[in-house]
């Protein structure tokens, strides 16, 4: 006997509502497909990508602003996801410190059914709200945290119940999802759009294969997650010009890379540059610094402070404070001027 689907519940109903769980008719032949062309089926709706996150921006901008503030107060950005979502938040986590040298604290991935999740799949543990409400105690989150939670499908009772949790905790919470936002406006998933202050929702479309969210919903995520991290990044001076300038060295790789960032910011020799990164201690903002005003280490670090971590900013008060190779300028005490006796004047 064949029970109807609103009496077994209504997942099944709200799946149906999903435009990610619909099918693709531009991909509806691909299984008689050659292997080039199910290529450029594929590559053709990737193509739509870029433009469904564009129409985000302003809200992406939103979440940026609130992610810089937390971060710039001491506050952290907390990703949950499940699935090839929460696998995203947590590469974007993971990326954030040796590229822009922030502790790795400050940005954390939360993957539903832990860290082995994230290397082996356990797609039940999505389905678990009293999961997504632990992780979020776990973390302790609270004021001056953000939460950020992934869900192509918008449902997923994992992030759900944590964006709850999060917000009555008193963080501030982004909904990430790449289904239409007027789905969050249905008596169905309303409660969801409540428990978000942003509500990010690039609308990619039905995916090449039916229901295969890791395809399109994912590249839009990633796009996404890239644009949230590098745009506090560089709104908390962690980028000069279009350059990491605050990277690790935790790699041969990365120390070269230092040296060519170096090099071509402030116009420096290989071996100047190799010099000025070792007396400035591997960090690569305050080489710049004593390169382009002519501080000292001391100094350099000074006017990175009084700058916020902006190194433009720094080096213009350098420039105009103090000359190179005064004692202010290599990091010491602006000197007192001797007064000259005046001679008095001969009389006539």
């Amino acid at each position: 006997m064949t029970t109807s689907p609103s009496r077994t519940g209504s997942l099944f109903l709200q799946l149906g509502k999903l435009t990610t769980e619909k099918r693709n008719p531009r991909s509806r032949e691909i299984d008689r497909l050659d292997v080039e062309s199910v290529l450029r089926v594929i590559n053709r709706e990737d193509g739509r990508v870029a433009a469904a996150v564009q129409k985000e921006i302003p809200r992406i901008a939103e979440a940026v602003r609130m992610v810089s503030a937390a971060l710039k107060k001491g506050g952290r950005l907390l990703y949950v996801g499940a699935g090839t979502s929460g696998r995203l938040g947590v590469l974007d986590a993971a990326e954030c410190p040796p590229t822009f040298g922030t502790d790795p604290s400050r940005i954390v991935g939360i993957m539903a059914g832990g860290r082995n999740a994230v290397f082996r799949s356990r797609e039940g543990a999505e389905d678990s709200a009293v999961e997504g409400r632990r992780a979020i105690r776990a973390a302790r989150a609270g004021p001056g945290d953000v939460v950020c939670g992934i869900a192509a499908s918008v449902r997923t009772p994992f992030v759900g119940a944590a964006l709850r949790a999060a917000k009555k905790a008193g963080a501030g919470t982004i909904l990430l999802t790449t289904n239409p936002r007027s789905l969050l406006r249905t008596k169905a998933f309303a409660p969801l759009r409540k428990n978000a202050d942003v509500l990010i929702s690039p609308d990619v479309g039905p995916e090449v294969v039916m229901g295969s969210t890791r395809m399109k919903s994912g590249t839009a995520q990633k796009m996404v997650l890239n644009m949230l991290t590098t745009g506090a990044m560089v709104s908390l001076g962690k980028v000069y010009e279009n350059m990491m300038v605050d990277l690790r060295l935790n790699s041969r790789k990365l120390e070269e890379r230092a040296r060519r960032v170096l090099m071509i910011s402030t116009g420096a020799s290989y071996a100047t540059a190799s010099r000025k990164l070792s007396d400035a201690g591997g960090h690569v903002k305050t080489a710049i610094v004593m390169i382009r005003t002519g501080a000292g280490a001391e100094g350099a670090r000074r006017l990175l402070e009084l700058a916020e971590g902006f190194v433009h900013r720094a080096v213009t008060a350098g420039r105009a404070g103090s000359r190179p190779g005064t004692p202010e300028g290599r990091g010491g005490r602006k000197s007192k001027k001797s007064k000259t006796p005046k001679r008095p004047a001969k009389k006539r």
